[in-house]
């Protein structure tokens, strides 16, 4: 039998500070909106056009109090995570929101407020001792050159 995946892992700008919170047991979680943008040219119109979608990305625990500390409006961050879908009922109506349960952040940026370098990893604390450090992104940045190479893909 196969295992499921569930894997998100999305480039883009924060929308606004993130909303950072403790639960009744104190533990600290923070909610980030990020906006990731798809920019095309629209023949017909003869014009560049962009589409813009926003995901709630949700943080816990020391991964949440760096996000307090270092994430801005406008940040520019790489994070992997899981979809999770959750209800709720308002007004006697039951409402669904999906959103992104974040394991990793890179930031991609400049220095946020005089604080780091710009290309600090933080990864959530629970999942730390598992990683292999390998396999943690690396910062995207601009000047990556095109690998015009072939290769035996099929697709």
């Amino acid at each position: 039998m196969a295992s499921a995946i569930n894997k998100v892992i999305l480039i883009g700008n924060l929308g606004r500070d993130p909303e950072v919170r403790e639960t009744g047991n104190g533990v600290k979680v923070a909610s980030i909106n990020l906006a990731t943008t798809l920019t095309y040219y629209d023949k017909e119109a003869n014009e560049r056009k962009e589409i813009t979608d926003w995901h709630r990305i949700v943080l816990w625990r020391g991964l949440a109090e760096l996000a307090e500390k270092y994430l801005r409006k406008g940040s520019k961050v790489y994070v992997e995570g899981r979809l999770s879908t959750r209800s709720y009922e308002q007004n006697g109506e039951m409402r669904y929101i999906t959103e992104v349960i974040g394991s990793d952040i890179v930031l991609l940026g400049g220095r946020v407020e005089g604080v780091g370098n710009g290309n600090e990893v933080m990864q959530n604390d629970e999942e730390m001792n598992n990683i292999p450090r390998s396999s943690i992104p690396k910062p995207v940045t601009n000047n990556i050159e095109a690998d015009n190479s072939t290769d035996d893909l099929p697709f």
